[in-house]
């Protein structure tokens, strides 16, 4: 049985099994030869002991594995979570369950001598035990485009890569500036991104989506929002009137899901069919995003 089947809640933790995982952790780490390490920085500002060079890393959230393999890191990765989808050749490597609430057991039994994580993404107690039992805990929080940029290099840090993660980010960097020199001057397309419908969530401000959008040449109605995220009304969509919607191509928010709830007709958008779509890729705040944010720019601007 698994750890997660129990279902148990943060403070339900038995108390003995947390000692047992820590006598255990303390065998297979005497029994590991030692390393040097050394002491980075995350990005929530946490002082990491992690080893000079990483063998067994496990990563919690899709958008870091792809940072790793970005760096030529993929054989350092010894586990990733579900949903991975880039690169290819990661999703050769086992999963440790949903990002938001990996499986404490299965990421221990890769004996992981550093775990990437989200800070604003995997469940705090998972990373407080793995804290408890001595695993190094290098958490990550992009925010924008320049958030994206800068965890590769936060990555390339943690995983002693940096001179690869400053070579990615000057390649990124070269083809966002081409395709923003490309769309300079042209028309800027107003669109509207439904994250979800029931309820409405969508892209506010700093969001690092709200703005590969305007990099591409467009720009989000709701770029003015002071949360990333925004819960809103369909009154605010509706009074914001986008001259088209965004959709993620393959997403369960459809033009034909739209037509068929009360009120979305009333999104001349909705009615009138004007639709552009952004690749998948646009979910991962990770160098994938700049694929997605060329294929978008060809979109609005052919």
């Amino acid at each position: 049985m698994r750890l997660r089947d129990c279902q148990l809640e943060r403070n339900d933790w038995p108390a003995w099994m947390l000692c047992v995982l820590t006598v255990c952790a303390t065998l297979l780490c005497g029994a590991m030869p030692c390393q040097a390490s050394r002491t980075v920085r995350d990005e929530t500002g946490r002082a990491v002991t992690v080893p000079d060079h990483p063998e067994r890393v496990v990563c919690l959230a899709p958008s870091l594995v792809d940072d790793v393999f970005s760096i030529g890191g993929g054989g350092q990765v010894a586990a990733i979570t579900d949903f991975t989808r880039y690169p290819p050749e990661a999703l050769k490597k086992p999963s440790v369950g949903e990002p938001i609430h990996p499986s404490l057991e299965r990421i221990l039994a890769f004996n992981p001598d550093l775990v990437l994580g989200m800070a604003h993404g995997n469940d705090p107690a998972i990373l407080d035990k793995l804290r408890q039992l001595g695993v190094p805990v290098y958490l990550t929080d992009p925010h924008g485009m320049a958030g994206v940029l800068h965890t590769v290099e936060s990555v390339g840090d943690a995983i002693n890569r940096r001179a690869e993660a400053d070579a990615e980010v000057h390649r990124l960097t070269l083809r966002i500036d081409a395709v923003k020199a490309r769309v300079q001057g042209k028309p800027v397309v107003r669109v509207f991104l439904p994250i979800s419908v029931d309820p409405v969530f969508t892209i506010g401000r700093g969001a690092f989506i709200t703005e590969m959008i305007a990099d591409a040449g467009g720009a989000s109605v709701t770029a003015d929002m002071q949360q990333e995220w925004p819960q809103i009304s369909l009154e605010v969509v509706l009074a914001r009137q986008p001259e088209t919607l965004l959709l993620i191509r393959g997403g369960h928010t459809t033009l034909a899901s739209l037509r068929s709830r009360p009120g979305w007709e009333s999104l001349r958008a909705v009615r009138e069919g004007k639709v552009f779509y952004v690749d998948e890729r646009v979910d991962f705040p990770s160098p994938e995003v700049v694929d997605a944010l060329e294929d978008l720019a060809r979109e609005f601007h052919p």
